[in-house]
């Protein structure tokens, strides 16, 4: 009998931490300013070291969350100021099994020669460049006076 309580209370442990990641989730969709967002985490092996996650827009910031952390805090944080998207592709070889057919991928340079490979949806990347391309009222964005 002891070995069945046992296994219960670790069922148990289980779907509660289940019922934790749902939650979680949950709310950050149902908070707005969120859209689903891979990052490269690992670029040792070619095309591979894709996370999948969540990601919030908060003022200059985009915040990303892995999907399946109990993490509070963003895994990865990248300021709109100093941003620029270097290319732009589709998932090729391996990525195509770990990425959806209609996302895209960007590289992005950040400040200090930093880059990161982010990948969304193709109607996600609209959002995307509107957010990266605009300015608090009065200004202009430094991206657009160029042009």
């Amino acid at each position: 009998m002891l070995i069945v309580e046992w296994i219960g209370i670790g069922v148990l442990l289980l779907l509660l931490a289940v019922a934790a990641l749902v939650l979680r989730r949950a709310l950050f969709i149902r908070a707005g300013g969120t859209i689903r967002l891979s990052v490269r985490t690992s670029v040792s092996v070619p095309e591979r070291g894709w996370s999948n996650g969540l990601g919030r827009f908060v003022g200059d910031d985009l915040r990303w969350y892995r999907i399946f952390s109990f993490a509070l805090r963003p895994k990865r944080t990248l300021s709109r100021t100093g941003l620029v998207i270097v290319s732009r592709r589709s998932p090729a070889g391996q990525e195509a099994y770990s990425l959806p057919a209609d996302w895209v991928i960007l590289r992005c340079s950040g400040p200090g020669r930093e880059t990161v490979e982010i990948a969304m949806a193709e109607t996600t990347v609209t959002g995307f460049l509107s957010w990266l391309e605009s300015a608090p009222p009065g200004e202009v964005s430094t991206r657009l006076a160029a042009m």
